[in-house]
């Protein structure tokens, strides 16, 4: 059985493409996670499309050009082509407006394509609805596969939505139903997530392939020396004080991932413990975005109403280095998020061996191990995160514990393994197309 299966998984490595269209319409995997709409699916693309062209799969990332300045094509690694896309006015354009833009990008890509000899690309794989639909109209003018990754999905958000944040529109719902139809395989991070494609869009289960996305563990790994050592290293050089309990929010500062949640469980922690105020920091980290942008000021607002200015520190967003220096100075990172496909920030801290506090939704149950790497908290109750966080600063040997556990369970999540499995779905996509039994397209002198 074993020999039997070799067999069939050294013909999907034949049958793997050997170019790729990937599509990221409304965010450049050149931006600064934690600005703008740069977040999570940024790493995911970055990370992938590296470690693809690793294993011999070239990656063309077609993006929407946001600057005049930025050049036509960026190489953003060995194999891996940035192509910048004018759509649109180059700054200033709400994620909202894109779909007004999508005939534009479109044209953008087939201008590209029509450059190469026929055949060029032997795939595209798409990143979020807006890009689908892009992919959608590519695969078939080509007559290749397309493989979709939802990323975040409408109909979840809106079943989760934090208060005063803003539904996800009927259009999207619809754009999104579309894609599901219409992609030869779809990627989910999690059981969940492909649970949630099968049942709120009806997705053929056949066609739903789960790769577990990765952490780049070259960057985010525990500090040398021992743990103590290590977080002691990077509080001084980010200012910190030693001895300090530090509950870190590092991401996009906007209802979805409710930062509020974390200033209100700091609020009732000091309430109950007013003692801890002083060895008490809570870094965020990150700047506002999508619906966060309607009220900029909204989270110090909070902190001065709640009388917790004091014991917050607003950072601006930062590569990756300077993120995992963030997390090895952190006690606990705290994640109290409505929705999350996966949730890479908790896997990336967990990997410099720190502790998760997170809410139990979407991909965070898979990437945080609850009572062993951090908890997980029913619900958005400050109340709640506020126990879970006051069990940690009392405990500085649990946090420890926690802490070497976190970084043991996210080394087993690389990216190479999450390169090799989406290989294999696009090899499956490949041999289920139709196109795979025909001969190859040939383009008129006249286009």
């Amino acid at each position: 059985m074993s020999h039997h299966l070799s067999r069939l998984r050294a013909r999907a490595r034949h049958r793997r493409p050997r170019r790729v269209a990937m599509l990221s319409v409304h965010t450049s995997p050149l931006h600064q996670p934690g600005t703008g709409d740069a977040g999570g699916m940024n790493v995911y693309i970055v990370e992938l499309a590296r470690r693809l062209a690793e294993i011999g799969v070239e990656v063309e990332v077609f993006t929407r050009a946001t600057s005049a300045a930025l050049p036509p094509a960026v190489e953003l690694a060995p194999g891996v082509l940035v192509r910048h896309v004018a759509a649109g006015p180059y700054e200033g354009l709400a994620k909202e407006d894109l779909p007004a833009q999508l005939c534009a990008f479109t044209h953008g890509v087939m201008q590209t394509e029509a450059a190469h000899r026929p055949g060029y690309y032997d795939l595209v794989h798409s990143h979020y609805w807006l890009s689908g639909h892009v992919g959608w109209l590519a695969a078939q003018r080509w007559g290749v596969p397309l493989v979709h990754a939802m990323h975040t999905m409408a109909k979840v958000k809106n079943a989760a939505l934090a208060a005063g944040d803003s539904a996800e529109p009927p259009a999207r719902v619809l754009g999104e139903s579309q894609i599901v139809r219409a992609a030869d395989r779809l990627v989910a991070n999690t059981d969940d997530e492909a649970h949630d494609l099968i049942h709120h869009y009806d997705a053929d289960p056949a066609r739903v392939g789960i790769v577990r996305p990765g952490v780049n563990l070259d960057v985010f790994r525990p500090g040398p020396g021992d743990p103590a050592a290590s977080r002691a290293a990077a509080r001084a050089a980010l200012g910190l004080p030693p001895d300090a309990f530090v509950p870190l929010f590092a991401g996009r500062i906007q209802p979805l991932k409710a930062p509020d949640v974390l200033l209100r469980a700091v609020a009732h922690l000091l309430d109950r413990d007013p003692a801890l105020r002083e060895r008490l920091v809570v870094p965020v980290v990150g700047g506002p975005s999508g619906s966060g942008l309607a009220k900029p000021e909204a989270l110090q607002k909070l902190a001065a109403r709640l009388g917790i200015s004091d014991v917050v520190r607003f950072e601006r967003p930062v590569a990756q280095k300077a993120l995992a220096r963030w997390f090895r100075a952190a006690s606990t990172l705290v994640m109290p998020s409505y929705s999350e496909s996966f949730g890479l920030v908790a896997l990336e801290a967990q990997a410099c061996g720190t502790p998760v506090v997170a809410a139990a939704v979407g991909g965070l149950p898979v990437a945080v191990r609850d009572g062993v790497t951090g908890y997980l908290v029913e619900g958005h109750d400050p109340a709640g995160f506020a126990a879970a966080l006051g069990r940690l600063a009392a405990d500085p040997a649990l946090t420890a514990r926690m802490g070497a556990a976190a970084a043991r369970h996210a080394a087993g999540f690389g990216w190479d393994a999450a390169a090799h499995a989406t290989a294999d779905v696009y090899a499956a996509a490949a041999a289920g197309h139709p196109g795979a039994a025909r001969p190859p397209r040939l383009r008129s002198p006249h286009g």
